[in-house]
């Protein structure tokens, strides 16, 4: 079975600022899962990306996925740093950068497909609901 997830994240109102996450999982055409959320406050694009990779491929591991999976994403960095041996140069996502290359061993094998905007925009419009959800929080 090839499983798909989709994947993205964002900063607003401004980069760094609210970071959320969207994450889809497809078998096929049919969805297996989906979740949104909070990646921090005071974060940039790039960790909220990374974000999404992490809780995606948690939440596949926890449905017992275990090979044959493909992570789009509109992301050039993310998809580049993860299956292209793009260089980490650093910044503040990198702890999310590791985090998501140690789950990314507990699959069979993965890849990684760099998607245009338009072709995402379900994890777009989840990454969405979860800014609009947490946009007037405050950093603790």
């Amino acid at each position: 079975m090839r499983v798909y997830i989709y994947v993205d994240g964002l900063a607003m109102p401004s980069n760094p600022g609210t970071g959320t996450f969207g994450y889809a999982i497809y078998d096929g055409d049919r969805k297996l899962s989906e979740g949104e959320g909070l990646a921090g406050y005071g974060v940039t694009n790039n960790f909220a990306e990374y974000t999404a990779l992490v809780e995606g491929l948690k939440r596949a591991r926890e449905l017992g996925i275990e090979g044959d999976v493909v992570v789009r994403s509109d992301s050039k960095l993310l998809v580049g740093q993860m299956g292209e041996g793009w260089e980490v140069k650093g910044g503040g996502y990198v702890s999310k950068l590791k985090e998501a290359r140690d789950l990314t061993r507990e699959f069979g094998s993965i890849s990684f497909e760099w998607i245009p905007r338009e072709k995402n925009g379900e994890a777009d419009l989840l990454s969405r609901i979860a800014y609009d959800k947490h946009k007037h929080g405050k950093p603790g």
